[in-house]
């Protein structure tokens, strides 16, 4: 054992630098280590991300349902839902003007109306939380299991 090592710093002290075998797959194996460590906590604040612009879209789309109400004589606007990612147009059967709702990439957001008050739910293209606000109950928005308000 003791030759084998004695060749092996004989060759660094020739000038034949570099790394052994063991030290790249050590380092190799470090690195792998770090990423498998990394990317799933790279995912969920991603997903989380997501969320929270579906969060994000039902506050705008409540601000956005407000204004329309009171710009068409305490009307609130029809039932509506959006493509994914595309903005939600806002109408009423007796009225002339509109109002938009904008929508963020990959989420949908949906509005129904109740007569006296209304439903907004919006999800992530993950579909893992809905976001619901009531305007009967007031409130904040909160998470819900399905789109049961909503349909």
């Amino acid at each position: 054992m003791k030759e084998i090592l004695d060749r092996a710093h004989a060759r660094r002290d020739n000038g034949d630098g570099g790394f052994t075998l063991i030290e790249l797959l050590v380092v190799v194996v470090i690195i792998g280590v770090l990423v498998a460590i990394a990317v799933p906590v790279y995912m969920n604040y991603r997903k989380g991300a997501a969320n929270k612009s579906a969060e994000s879209d039902v506050r705008g789309a409540v601000s956005a349902v407000e204004q329309f109400y009171t710009e068409n004589g305490n009307a609130y606007p029809d039932t509506a839902a959006s493509a994914e990612g595309a903005n939600l147009s806002l109408a009423a059967k007796n009225s002339g003007t509109g109002g938009t709702i904008a929508v963020s990439p990959g989420n949908k957001v949906y509005v129904k109306n109740n007569t006296a008050s209304y439903v907004i739910c919006a999800q992530n293209n993950d579909g893992q939380k809905i976001y619901v606000y009531n305007s009967a109950s007031g409130g904040s928005v909160k998470s819900a299991a399905n789109l049961t308000g909503c349909s």
